[in-house]
């Protein structure tokens, strides 16, 4: 599986699923994922629920994101996060930055 991009059901919420590994092999196609981002759209939704490994490099990717996207006004989410990977993003006091469930 790759990455994928979609609007939710909602019309402003743009979800981005990844697959079990979240590491650097993933810039270009993480970054596709986000650069075309519907206008109406108000939260991006990282999805990890299937994700079971993720590097350093994949939190550069989340912070290189809200930065390229900082001139709008969005909410950013992080969701479904399995315990290891919740816990490397508590430890990176990624919570600060992101909503994380």
């Amino acid at each position: 599986m790759t990455i994928t991009a979609n609007l939710y059901d909602d019309n402003a919420t743009w979800v981005i699923k990844l697959d079990d590994k979240f590491d650097f092999g993933k810039v270009q196609e993480f970054r596709d994922a986000y650069q075309s981002l519907p206008e109406d759209v108000t939260t991006v939704e990282v999805d990890l629920g299937q994700t079971e490994y993720m590097d350093s490099s994949a939190l550069g990717m989340l912070l290189n994101m809200q930065k390229s996207l900082s001139e709008r006004s969005l909410a950013y989410k992080i969701t479904h996060c399995r315990p290891q990977v919740a816990r490397i993003l508590t430890i990176s006091r990624f919570d600060k930055k992101f909503d994380i469930s």
